[in-house]
């Protein structure tokens, strides 16, 4: 009997340029997974629209609805446990999830962040590149943890910033990159190679990464 497809959860807020990414390597024959759900906190994101044109299941729930934020959580992560996914990937997931939500998933949750964490936690990070003068900037797949961007990273993707960059150009030049970073790292999860050994060693075949994976040398 074939192995049971790896089953794939996606959060997003906004446009799901990354969710695109899945999809279009998915169904290329390039990422075994299934993508099982793609859930929101906002009802009109586009990543919504992506994913019911590729036929994948959706869910849109308003925080508005719920007392707390921990109430909101709790309810979004009960439905996405119903559907039962290996791995959830925070793809442009622009909430801070309640710790509580988060303790059943560690090791099995990851987010893509748009900088070489753990520099520029948060928002704006290409402008805060440009403004420390950063001679390189890029994206983090990491782990998620209670810690805003802070869980162990596992694989980044470095560019190098161009005089006249703008925050921008900065972020499209770097959007391919985050695409490809994604895909490769989805991958070796797919595939059962990535760990999280404890709360902070990300273990790749069984062995301590000293530092993150990097896209073009090491995926």
């Amino acid at each position: 009997m074939p192995p049971s497809p790896f089953r794939v959860a996606v959060l997003a807020s906004g446009r799901g340029s990354n969710l695109q990414a899945l999809i279009d390597a998915r169904d290329a024959g390039a990422l075994p997974i299934e993508l099982v759900l793609v859930a929101s906190d906002k009802a009109q994101a586009n990543a919504l629209r992506r994913a019911e044109a590729a036929g994948i299941a959706t869910l849109a729930l308003d925080p508005k609805s719920f007392a707390t934020r921990a109430a909101y959580d709790a309810e979004l992560f009960a439905r996405v446990a119903a559907a039962a996914p290996d791995l959830v990937v925070l793809a442009g997931f622009m909430r801070i999830i309640d710790p509580a939500a988060l303790t059943p998933w560690q090791g099995r949750i990851l987010n893509i962040h748009p900088s070489l964490l753990p520099k520029y936690p948060g928002l704006h990070t290409h402008r805060r590149a440009l403004e420390a003068g950063d001679a390189t900037h890029g994206a983090t797949v990491h782990y998620v943890t209670a810690e805003l961007d802070g869980g162990p990273p596992i694989a980044q993707a470095v560019i190098d910033v161009r005089a006249g960059d703008t925050p921008d150009s900065l972020a499209v030049r770097l959007l391919a990159e985050e695409h490809r970073l994604l895909i490769a790292t989805v991958a070796l999860f797919a595939a059962r190679r990535i760990a999280l050994d404890g709360s902070s060693r990300v273990l790749l075949d069984g062995v301590a990464l000293a530092t993150p994976l990097r896209l073009g040398a090491d995926l």
